[in-house]
């Protein structure tokens, strides 16, 4: 599930259609991304830094009237005012906005070599208040998003999820958002400032869509019925979401490539006909019986550091057929746990792993419906922009994610954002080391293998320096050359 960001901002998104009312990029605060480097990997052992750097959604942005800049293009000061936005004619709204740059420490991004920080709250001198970061990766050019083209291919990251307690969503996904933010002569800002946005939830909160205002989601009337009722969509790939309690990792397939628009409520929502699945085929070791695999002092200890693999393996049609997970801690490489006392997939061949018979066993509909596996493949080959997220929930404290009975260890009240930020405000995860590229190239198992049947690949070579870690292994993992964590864990304390 993808963070849900629904603060009446801007958000431009899609097939901006070209026009004279163009939304104008400000000039009050300058844009300046964090750097986030990054690294590609191949199967000979080589990975190169690609100077990649972070952006963040233009919902968290300052989105104002250009004649005056205390007035938000969000606000019923703005949309109600004739003379400011005409319901009749959306496109003569943007030519009087402005999309300005961001302090990234203010939405609490601290970004420190290969790691990036994110907190949840920040102490404004009278209160802690939430901030929620989100942000994509961008292309060297800063001007576009880094295409991450992940089929037959793996993602590796290291997380430090230690901090968040029950209730809180570090998360790492995929979507397939235009490469350029649906940048346009209605939309100059582009992906330099994080416009462009979708998701399998097509969520329909955000009053401007297009580059162009959406009145039905402030609570106006408008006469145009497209707008009224749209949604933005695209297939999309949670890879990470988690706390120290529980995590979880779910693909969500929609009926057409790339980024588009749902155009009603039966569209946009759960179910035929919507276009999007919105519940996908998650996998949650805790909810399939193996509580004690991932958490506190676990198997998988969250309160240390630990790399997590996460590999899109091809059949012999070259079509995704398993989305594989391993974790890498304290020198092991260790799959996702294949212990079950889920009776639904007694006959089934699970082997800790996300494939169709498992969606199937598990009755995902909608992700069948909508492409499955073959689907979710087809949209990793096309490529799709990296995101990470830190969000809480007031609507139903995450329990989805980690909570009793069935999702996790966390009770019904402790997940409650109240809480979390009267008890443990300063909660926050650290993302690092982020490598992609070829199956078994982003990690090793030079320290030894623990079982028989593994074949390792040959030691990384990297053209910057980082620190290499020994690695063992259990069986059936698919290995090569190795990335060790490049970066301590320090940052968190000191940002």
């Amino acid at each position: 599930m993808a963070t849900p960001l629904f603060a009446p901002f801007l958000i431009l998104l899609l097939f901006s259609p070209a026009s004279a009312h163009a939304q104008q990029i400000g000039t009050l605060t300058p844009e300046l991304h964090p750097r986030f480097p990054t690294q590609q990997c191949t199967s000979s052992g080589i990975c190169t830094t690609k100077q990649t750097s972070l952006v963040t959604d233009a919902l968290s942005r300052h989105f104002h009237s250009i004649s005056d800049p205390s007035v938000s293009c969000a606000s019923a000061d703005f949309l109600s005012n004739p003379s400011l936005c005409d319901p009749d004619d959306p496109a003569s709204c943007a030519a009087n906005c402005a999309l300005e740059g961001i302090e990234y420490g203010g939405i609490g991004v601290s970004a420190v070599g290969s790691a990036v920080t994110l907190r949840q709250y920040l102490f404004d001198g009278a209160e802690y208040r939430a901030v929620s970061p989100r942000v994509y990766l961008l292309a060297e050019d800063g001007e576009n998003y880094e295409p991450l083209t992940l089929l037959g291919q793996e993602l590796a990251v290291d997380v430090d999820v230690s901090g968040l307690p029950c209730g809180m969503n570090s998360a790492v996904y995929l979507s397939e958002m235009d490469l350029s933010g649906s940048r346009s002569e209605s939309n100059p800002a582009g992906a330099g400032y994080g416009t462009g946005y979708c998701d399998a939830q097509c969520f329909r909160t955000a009053p401007w869509i297009n580059g162009l205002v959406s009145l039905r989601a402030c609570g106006f009337v408008i006469k145009k019925p497209n707008l009224n009722s749209s949604g933005a969509c695209c297939n999309e790939m949670d890879i990470w979401e988690a706390n120290s309690r529980a995590n979880s990792f779910t693909p969500h397939t929609c009926s057409s490539p790339g980024s588009f628009l749902c155009s009603s409520e039966a569209e946009c929502g759960k179910g035929a006909p919507g276009v999007c699945d919105k519940d996908g085929c998650g996998l949650n070791t805790f909810n399939l019986g193996s509580p004690s695999f991932y958490g506190l002092g676990l198997d998988i200890d969250s309160s240390k550091p630990f790399t997590i693999v996460t590999q899109f393996l091809t059949n012999d049609a070259g079509e995704l057929s398993e989305i594989k997970r391993l974790y890498i801690q304290n020198g092991q490489v260790t799959p996702n746990t294949a212990e079950t006392t889920d009776s639904r997939f007694d006959g089934i061949s699970y082997e800790g792993s996300i494939t169709e018979d498992f969606c199937a066993a598990k009755n995902s509909s909608d992700y069948l419906r909508l492409g499955g596996m073959k689907g979710m493949g087809e949209a990793l080959a096309r490529g799709m922009v990296l995101v990470f997220s830190l969000w809480n929930s007031e609507g139903d404290f995450m329990s989805w994610l980690d909570g009793l009975p069935s999702n996790g260890p966390c009770n019904a009240t402790e997940g409650d954002p109240a809480l979390i930020r009267a008890q443990v405000p300063d909660v926050s995860v650290t993302f690092s080391n982020v490598r992609w590229g070829e199956i078994g190239s982003t990690f090793s198992m030079s320290g030894g293998v623990k079982e028989e049947g593994v074949v390792t690949g040959p030691d990384i070579v990297t053209d910057v320096a980082v620190s290499v870690e020994n690695r063992g292994t259990r069986v059936n993992v698919v290995t090569g050359p190795v990335l060790g964590l490049a970066v301590i864990f320090g940052f968190m304390a000191s940002a």
